[in-house]
């Protein structure tokens, strides 16, 4: 069995898609690709119909035979990186690794890490072994950590496991556990946070919790594992993956995580930095788990706080 997603797909249409646009269908079939690739795909014509080029605005009619022909990915004009990288588990299909802080994950807009993110660090461990998927061959990176928070990322090495992981993403069925340091003494011990997130109205850079009808519904879970002076350690259980969720939804409720430089305090992260050196958002992806995309094994992955984490805990403790 080839580890390669076929380059044609068909399918007819179902009377729940009667009446909707092309493209918006597509994106329902083939949802690990973006809308915008797939009007590309439509535009060129790899898009047909009951045997008919068409438009993305195309409206669908019943029992309608779709075939699409996804173009051969184009390869990836980027550098190999030589990084000595922490994979806790790597088979042919997948890795998984321990992703250290001050490491970007993928190349940002306008070249920026073009060459020293994660993906470069991929490339140059894997070499070929590359997922396809999005129209471009590159590491299947399915999910992502930002730049400061460190631990367990898993990485999809052919299109079959991209798609499976993604679907299970999509799905949340796949278990994401961090272990961070709020400001303040947070109760109860146990709870859950449920607010939308949305872009902040007042700075585009940033996220906020907004009205339901301005951003996506986010749920997320804590218990607190630890009371450390003024400061509360927690273990989080994110049930959807918003960008900076986690970190959005405790400055919200007034405990802010500690080192944030966006949504935490500035006194808080110079005295953290002066007397405990530490430079970044205290924040870890402890633990990882999904279903295996080709044993069907549920995978469970732990990694406990790096030093630079462990050694404020350790601290705090003392003082």
């Amino acid at each position: 069995m080839s580890d390669q997603i076929s380059q044609k797909e068909s399918f007819v249409v179902e009377p729940s898609e009667e009446g909707q646009r092309l493209d918006k269908v597509l994106q329902q079939h083939f949802s690990d690709r973006s809308r915008s690739f797939l009007q590309q795909v439509i535009k060129d014509g790899c898009v047909t119909v009951s045997g008919k080029i068409v438009k993305s605005s195309h409206v669908l009619g019943p029992r309608q035979k779709v075939v699409i022909t996804f173009p051969e990915p184009e390869d990836m004009k980027l550098k190999p990186y030589d990084f000595d990288l922490d994979i806790v588990f790597e088979d042919k299909d997948l890795m998984v690794i321990n992703k250290p802080a001050g490491l970007v994950v993928h190349p940002g807009v306008g070249k920026t890490h073009a060459d020293d993110s994660l993906v470069n660090a991929i490339l140059h461990h894997s070499g070929k072994e590359l997922s396809g998927i999005g129209g471009v061959k590159r590491p299947g990176i399915v999910h992502r950590l930002d730049k400061d928070t460190s631990g367990l990322i898993v990485v999809a090495k052919n299109d079959m496991a991209h798609k499976a992981l993604a679907d299970q993403f999509k799905a949340r069925t796949v278990s994401k556990t961090y272990i961070a340091l709020l400001i303040g003494k947070l109760e109860p011990k146990k709870g859950a946070i449920e607010a939308p997130i949305g872009r902040d109205p007042a700075n585009r850079k940033r996220m906020a919790v907004v009205r339901e009808t301005e951003g996506k519904t986010s749920l997320t879970k804590y218990r607190v594992m630890d009371y450390l002076k003024n400061y509360t350690l927690v273990e989080i259980a994110l049930m959807t993956g918003r960008t900076h969720q986690i970190r959005v939804h405790f400055s919200s409720i007034g405990f802010p995580l500690v080192g944030d430089p966006m949504y935490g305090r500035e006194k808080v992260n110079k005295f953290f930095a002066a007397e405990y050196d530490l430079h970044r958002v205290f924040l870890h992806a402890a633990k990882l788990s999904f279903t295996h995309p080709r044993t069907q094994k549920k995978e469970e992955f732990e990694c406990p706080l790096p030093l630079d984490l462990d050694s404020v805990v350790k601290q705090l403790r003392v003082d």
